[in-house]
């Protein structure tokens, strides 16, 4: 009996562990650049498709490409609008 109350004690350890992550990396009451204006304010700088975008680590964080065909990797402040980070994907 001991060893099955253990078992499901583990298991609810884990599973309140993996949903304490996921509250994480969602957006800040804070924020007030919205998904949709981060998207617009990276096809004003020359994104031509972004493929992924999702809030991380307190920025909008995610991936496309520019019209030169190559993929970057960007952040936005979502506090700002700027963009933080504009790299390419390697």
């Amino acid at each position: 009996m001991k060893t099955m109350t253990r078992l499901f004690t583990g298991l609810a350890l884990v599973g309140a562990l993996g949903s304490t992550s996921a509250w994480a990396d969602q957006p800040g009451g804070d924020w007030t650049i919205t998904k949709e204006q981060a998207v617009a304010t990276l096809k004003g700088a020359g994104y031509t498709q972004v493929t992924k975008i999702e809030a991380d680590d307190g920025h909008w964080e995610g991936e496309g490409m520019k019209a030169d065909g190559k993929r970057y990797e960007f952040h936005v402040d979502p506090r700002t609008g700027a963009i933080t980070k504009d790299e390419l994907d390697h």
